[in-house]
């Protein structure tokens, strides 16, 4: 294709990583809130929960139908779609004085969950081949980017301002993500023309919400309650009745071809493996550097574990995985030609396990933290990098954004339960009657996160080496040589 080599897929980069660094940030900007939006708006601590809850809730449900959409209708079309809800929604949030209003605002945000897997395939569309693992390392790394400098913005914003301005700086970046993909990248090069798949998105979004609406109340509700179990069941149901559907339309949303792929299958087990390692290890560690903080001397003798520090050092404890994943991520891409994709994926799983398993023993003194967290930030940086790449490897290109918005979904509901089994430790264990988390708490989180990781070891090598590509796809696939849109000049 001669014109997408004429195009510039530096700036390309460039582009697709302001969008998803502003994705990220609106992520993880909030969870030092929490606090602040529950005393402001006079809630409880449940539905102030629900800030962050309802954001991950829509991201599941709306990404793998707009990377469908993305496949058929073109990916920049898609994303510029997506950053324009994305921005509507983050000035909502700023503007929002009710915690209904602020809740369905951050849902509107979350509906922009698709950013990146479409932009993963504008990646696999547009640059050279020798280039593409490179370059999907380095989007991959703004996912621990910007969660990391998320936690410490948002310390030092609620430090002098309201909790509104979260928003309102958290929309500068979206609003210019939105600009540049509007007028600067070309529109993805394949299409595959396709009908909207109704009912299957109806039974995915309803599985998918029950599922991870347990997981996320479960620890409110019960997790022996009717209303956890319930969505547990149903999530069940729904989703055995959505792959039942998806092989009786003539144009499903996601065939299930495709996700019976070994490569695709065992790809999106690892997502699962390493979103749960991740969060159990990574969203852990604020919580263990603040804890003691503005505690009397004599509860400060109970705990003399964690750090007592604030929440902008709780940030910089983690920035450097920052700084590895955004070394890490696309060196692993380099490497992946010579290596292979396999390899770097468990060399990445057993040095997040091992950062595990150091933080389980280790975690006294301040050097440890951050040695552990540099580990894991090389193994997640490596990861995320290769996981992208094994699902491009392993499927055509008109139905990459589908697949790869799969992927990012399962990462999410690895990261959920990850991140619930760390709350439910952090209020089961604790110290006698004061509330506060035990160090047991600790040891036991980083302890299966480290055992989840290395299990997820054995899945690597049932990915198939190479991946090919056996799918073939359901539709005439439609080439676009001439970009469409204002991405036409460049």
């Amino acid at each position: 294709m001669q014109a997408a080599e004429n195009r510039r897929p530096g700036l390309t980069l460039t582009i697709l990583a302001v969008a998803c660094v502003a994705y990220v940030l609106q992520q993880t900007l909030v969870v030092p809130a929490l606090p602040n939006f529950q005393t402001d708006l006079h809630t409880s601590e449940t539905w102030a929960a629900w800030v962050f809850t309802g954001f991950l809730l829509t991201s599941a449900i709306v990404t793998t139908p707009i990377g469908k959409l993305g496949d058929a209708y073109g990916k920049r079309k898609l994303l510029v779609i997506s950053l324009g809800i994305f921005a509507v929604g983050t000035i909502a949030a700023a503007l929002s004085d009710t915690i209904t209003f602020l809740i369905l605002a951050r849902a509107l945000q979350g509906a922009a969950g698709a950013i990146f897997p479409l932009s993963f395939g504008i990646i696999r569309d547009e640059f050279p081949r020798e280039r593409v693992g490179a370059a999907l390392g380095l989007l991959s790394a703004t996912f621990g980017v910007g969660a990391g400098l998320g936690l410490v913005l948002s310390g030092v914003i609620l430090q002098s301002l309201s909790w509104h301005w979260l928003f309102w700086f958290g929309a500068i970046p979206v609003i210019i993500a939105l600009v540049l993909v509007w007028r600067l990248i070309p529109e993805s090069p394949v299409r595959t023309p396709s009908r909207f798949d109704v009912w299957g998105v109806l039974t995915l979004s309803i599985g998918l919400g029950a599922l991870l609406l347990g997981l996320s109340e479960g620890e409110h509700w019960g997790w022996s309650s009717a209303l956890t179990l319930g969505c547990f069941v149903g999530s069940l149901l729904v989703l055995a009745l959505w792959c039942w559907v998806e092989t009786k339309v003539s144009d499903p949303m996601m065939d299930m071809r495709i996700m019976r792929q070994r490569a695709v299958f065992w790809t999106n087990v690892l997502a699962v493996v390493v979103g749960f390692s991740m969060y159990g290890t990574y969203l852990l560690m604020p919580t263990l550097v603040q804890l003691g903080s503005g505690l009397p001397p004599q509860l400060r003798e109970l705990v003399p574990y964690g750090f007592g520090g604030s929440v902008i050092m709780a940030g910089l404890y983690l920035m450097p995985a920052t700084i590895m994943m955004l070394i890490i991520g696309p060196l692993g891409g380099v490497l992946e030609p010579r290596v292979g994709a396999r390899w770097l994926t468990f060399v990445g799983l057993a040095a997040i396990g091992t950062a595990a398993f150091i933080l389980t023993v280790a975690h006294s003194h301040p050097w440890q933290l951050i040695v552990a967290i540099g580990v894991l930030g090389v193994g997640v940086g490596l990861v995320y990098a290769m996981l992208a790449k094994l699902i491009v490897d392993a499927v055509a290109p008109e139905v990459t954004g589908v697949a790869m918005g799969m992927n990012t979904v399962m990462r999410t509901i690895g990261g959920t339960i990850g991140a619930q089994m760390s709350a439910a430790f952090l209020t089961t264990f604790t110290v006698g009657t004061t509330g506060l988390p035990a160090e047991k708490a600790f040891t036991l989180t980083f302890l299966l996160a480290g055992i989840v990781a290395l299990v997820g070891l054995s899945a690597v090598f049932l990915v198939p080496k190479g991946a090919p590509v056996t799918h073939e796809p359901m539709h005439d696939v439609i080439p676009q040589t001439e970009p469409a849109g204002e991405g036409a000049s460049v």
